[in-house]
């Protein structure tokens, strides 16, 4: 599996570069800016991009735009984002073409290399990795203004968290501890509220709540 890394900092960049080889990954490139990123995702055509937000030579969002950029390119290009802070709007950015295959981590709650690996191998296939804080902010920030959403209950908004999060109905009953059948009930009431058609892809589900959710923005 090919990844294209992009990281502005020395030590991080060659410590994500390690690790990521040790499990078996191939490094198309290791970038440290903006432009070259752009570069290296047009000519390279990497499996998978890891990017961290911001990048020189703006340090703002120069990561996350690039990849934004590479993904109209080449729409459904995986790509999992690495930041200090839960960015709302690039976040929801990232999202809202619904055509799977992205991630948000924060890099401090990062705790493990199979957890990062993991996460790279799910938005490499097509899937989501989402930190549980990325997720909270991207959903209450319109818990209390947002009809459809409103009409949630708290155990409906727990279970469209772990959606979000790419996980499975039995991953969803496993950290709940509810059988797999009431997920399933779960699920459906969420989708019956939000107006959206159910679906058993899990991941394009979890994208569609999501692109929803950003377009009632």
């Amino acid at each position: 599996m090919r990844v294209v890394l992009a990281e502005d900092l020395f030590l991080l960049r060659d410590g994500l570069v390690r690790m990521l080889e040790a499990f078996g990954f191939e490094i198309a490139a290791a970038v440290e800016s903006g432009p070259e990123l752009t570069r290296a995702l047009a000519e390279l055509e990497p499996d998978v991009a890891v990017v961290d937000v911001r990048l020189p030579p703006t340090h703002t969002d120069e990561g996350l735009q690039c990849a934004l950029a590479a993904r109209r390119a080449r729409p459904g290009l995986p790509v999992l984002v690495l930041s200090q802070h839960v960015e709302q709007l690039y976040a929801r950015e990232l999202l809202a073409d619904g055509t799977g295959g992205v991630g948000y981590l924060l890099k401090d709650r990062v705790f493990d290399a199979e957890q990062f690996v993991d996460a790279v191998r799910r938005v490499a296939a097509g899937g989501t990795a989402m930190d549980p804080q990325v997720i909270q902010q991207l959903l209450s920030r319109r818990a209390a203004d947002d009809r459809p959403l409103a009409r949630l209950t708290p155990r409906e908004l727990e279970v469209l968290e772990l959606m979000a999060q790419g996980r499975s109905n039995a991953g969803i009953a496993a950290q709940l501890v509810v059988t797999e059948r009431a997920v399933a009930k779960h699920t459906s009431n969420i989708f019956t509220k939000l107006g959206l058609e159910v679906s058993d892809d899990d991941n394009r589900r979890v994208l569609a709540v999501l692109a929803h959710l950003d377009r009632e923005r």
